[in-house]
């Protein structure tokens, strides 16, 4: 491993630059800084997620194979973001978009389809995970952002994209699991004539 820090601070993005691996130096609020922010920001989230998980597995053992298929996803998060801060590095597989949609697919079996819109809510763990759902797809929308003006590698679209979808699934699994009752959205009362 190359990359080693050694001094937290570097006082050079004082002037709101940040440097990317490959020596270039870009606004702060570049398109590809907001994505690799973004992705960080749902990788700090998934942890939180994942420790709920771990506290509740003694009462919920069913849980554990949840935290075994999304422990996973925080280290090819990592590796997305090393994949934005170093154009030229290429590490997340499609192998890795096969695994979620497996895990996708089995969960589905289980949870049967779904027979309304559901809110996220019902208890702090499925609650997380709908956060976790939803920086996804705000990480995907970055990321597209940032591919429109600097070409991306596939695999790492459809990858933020299959995960949102698999913290989806995720949420509705934890909420069985656990015995909680999903929250249905409820449509607004129709004014009457």
């Amino acid at each position: 491993m190359g990359y080693r820090l050694s001094k937290i601070y570097t006082k050079t993005g004082d002037k709101g630059e940040t440097g990317l691996a490959d020596g270039r130096r870009v606004a702060k609020d570049h398109p590809r800084v907001e994505a690799m922010g973004e992705l960080d920001t749902l990788n700090s989230q998934l942890g939180l997620l994942l420790a709920g998980l771990a506290e509740q597995a003694g009462q919920w053992p069913g849980l554990n194979e949840v935290s075994e298929v999304l422990a996973p996803c925080q280290h090819r998060l990592f590796d997305l973001g090393g994949e934005l801060a170093m154009p030229d590095y290429q590490a997340l597989q499609e192998a890795e978009v096969e695994r979620l949609e497996a895990a996708i697919d089995l969960w589905n079996e289980e949870l049967g389809p779904l027979q309304n819109f559901i809110l996220p809510g019902g208890s702090h763990l499925v609650a997380q995970a709908h956060v976790c759902r939803s920086l996804a797809r705000t990480s995907e929308r970055r990321c597209q952002q940032l591919n429109a003006v600097e070409p991306l590698r596939p695999v790492g679209m459809a990858y933020v994209n299959r995960l949102s979808d698999l913290l989806f699934v995720a949420a509705r699994l934890i909420a069985r699991r656990t015995q909680v009752d999903e929250v249905l959205w409820q449509a607004a009362a129709k004014p009457q004539s």
